[in-house]
């Protein structure tokens, strides 16, 4: 099937479903280390050349992804140190990090829409100060160095009949931060990060790439300021669910010949093109999961 295309939102996978002969990639880099303590892998992505943007389908700029298995269970101390890792992580991210900057927060995604609702969801925890310190100054926290946090929770086109770019564009025409942190819902090419990977990137972001609807991009180019994105995958492609029950029952049953003769070009089912899954407790693991990126955020923004 010649139209049959994996999406993900994740440079990671990306970068593993690159053929063997071009698992030597030029222009891409690769740093992989196990946080033991936490129980964190984190793999760092650095597409640094067009051609290697243009080959794994990601723009040029560098991934970080935390992968944590755990992270769908219940344990507040787990999620704790999951913030650690999350805050730790964005703010080798940030620049100027050391300076006092203007920080705009946006929560991508419908919040009627559960596993979308990441975003919202995660500015609903956030601590906002600017408001505070443009009414009554740096003493009203008893500080004398503190960053200006904001945030937005833009919606989708269908409610507002605008673009996600554009409000965010006219917000950041007016408010002028130094920095925009994008928090979105992503797509995953495998059940096993589905809830359970974080990815944070010095790109930007195109709302909807991940499930096919490709909006306007949030980035530094169209924004006209550094912008970050952080994301966590929610949804997986039907189709990619159904190639790989079939290839774990082949592998299982060790026949050859079928083995040979199935391939994702005979997965030709166009029901499945727009379909996307989720788990059952959807709910509650978006629940948990936006408040441990929320406090990462919290815990970044807060260190100077």
């Amino acid at each position: 099937m010649s139209n049959f295309q994996v999406r993900t939102d994740l440079a990671l996978e990306a970068r593993e479903s690159i053929s063997e002969t071009e698992s030597e990639l030029r222009g891409v880099r690769v740093e992989e280390y196990y946080r033991e303590e936490e129980d964190v892998r984190v793999t760092k992505v650095m597409v640094d050349t067009k051609n290697a943007a243009k080959i794994m389908g990601k723009p040029v700029g560098t991934y970080v992804t935390m992968e944590a298995p755990a992270m769908v269970e219940p344990d507040e101390e787990y999620h704790r140190e999951i913030s650690d890792c999350l805050a730790e992580e964005l703010l080798n991210m940030l620049p100027g990090r050391e300076e006092e900057q203007s920080v705009l927060v946006v929560g991508l995604g419908n919040r009627e829409v559960t596993a979308d609702a990441l975003g919202p969801q995660v500015v609903d925890n956030l601590f906002i100060t600017r408001h505070i310190v443009r009414e009554y100054g740096k003493a009203a926290y008893n500080c004398d160095k503190m960053n200006l946090i904001s945030a937005l929770e833009p919606g989708v086109m269908a409610k507002t009949g605008m673009e996600t770019a554009e409000i965010v564009k006219g917000v950041v025409s007016a408010t002028s931060p130094d920095v925009v942190i994008v928090i979105d819902a992503l797509a995953a090419r495998s059940t096993k990060r589905l809830n359970r990977t974080i990815q944070i990137t010095n790109t930007g972001i195109q709302p909807g790439s991940g499930v096919g609807n490709h909006r306007n991009a949030l980035t530094e180019e169209s924004l006209g300021v550094p912008v970050i994105a952080i994301g966590i995958p929610t949804v997986v492609d039907a189709a990619t669910i159904v190639w790989d029950a079939l290839e774990k029952m082949m592998e299982e049953e060790q026949e050859g010949d079928e083995v040979n003769y199935m391939s994702r070009e005979h997965l030709n089912y166009p029901e499945l093109n727009n379909m996307y899954m989720t788990g059952k407790d959807i709910d509650a693991v978006v629940k948990r999961v936006s408040y441990t990126v929320s406090e990462g955020i919290n815990q970044a923004l807060s260190t100077l």
